[in-house]
């Protein structure tokens, strides 16, 4: 199987580190034009020269934005006002009690991790129907359906990303435009590597680290372990790729089989 994307723009928000990093690589090694984003100049930058480290050729360029607000996003559109390929990857997360979460963060949460898709899909989907093509992926989590007791916000935003997709995907229906969401669950991304620092024992390694993170706190995990920032990446770029052509509407978990589910 063969993933060649030449002749595509891609646009990965959120993505100068963790999943969002493996992706630009990802599609970057598959030939597409990458725009990735973050909100500072140094992190933009310190991820360019990673890719074009990693893949060779990669033809990757950077949007210094914030993209958690209209403004950003309006910014984004305007310095590229075209794409083939659409990541909504960009999102926040963290614990926080229900009773102590107050309407901010519930905002901060739902403009950054629902409204920033809504509003580059809205700005992108009419150009992908003009041309008969074209891929948008929301990056949702295995928390979509298993709602965290103590992430009760960041729960619901993904599980509105789900809606939001799913209702895009019939909006766009015999265009040749395909929406889908990808669900990781526990993967080792730079937070998860911070979060584990001091919890690591001198004996063992980051993955052995994560793994017994994920066995006590997801008990549920098949694979038994943490996936790869990679592992989810390559799901999401076989998602963007011609291949897929007959994936649209769906939910794909990249969970290590945490959700207990048939479906």
């Amino acid at each position: 199987m063969k993933i060649d994307l030449n002749g595509k723009t891609a646009l990965v928000t959120g993505s100068t580190a963790g999943i969002g990093l493996a992706i630009v690589k990802g599609l970057a090694a598959t030939g597409a034009e990458v725009i990735l984003n973050g909100r500072k100049e140094a992190t933009v930058a310190r991820a360019l020269t990673e890719v074009r480290d990693s893949v060779a050729d990669a033809n990757v360029t950077g949007f210094v934005g914030d993209l958690g607000n209209a403004e950003g996003c309006e910014a984004l559109v305007a310095a590229h006002p075209s794409v083939d390929i659409l990541v909504n990857n960009l999102g926040i997360y963290g614990p926080q009690d229900f009773f102590e979460t107050p309407d901010s963060d519930w905002n901060r949460f739902f403009e950054t991790n629902v409204m920033s898709g809504v509003r580059l899909s809205r700005a992108y989907l009419p150009g992908m129907i003009e041309k008969g093509w074209g891929r948008v992926v929301f990056i949702a989590s295995e928390s979509a359906l298993n709602i965290p007791s103590d992430m009760i916000h960041y729960g619901f935003s993904k599980t509105a990303q789900l809606s939001i997709a799913r209702g895009l995907s019939k909006r766009v229906a015999g265009t040749g435009v395909t929406v889908n969401s990808v669900l990781p669950g526990p993967t080792l991304s730079d937070g998860l590597v911070e979060m584990l620092k001091d919890a690591t024992k001198p004996s063992q390694s980051i993955e052995e680290a994560a793994a017994e993170f994920v066995m006590a706190n997801r008990p549920s995990s098949i694979i038994q372990r943490a996936a790869s920032v990679t592992e989810v990446a390559n799901m999401v770029v076989y998602v963007c790729s011609t291949l897929s052509s007959a994936t649209s509407g769906a939910a794909l978990r990249v969970d290590g089989g945490v959700v207990d589910s048939l479906v």
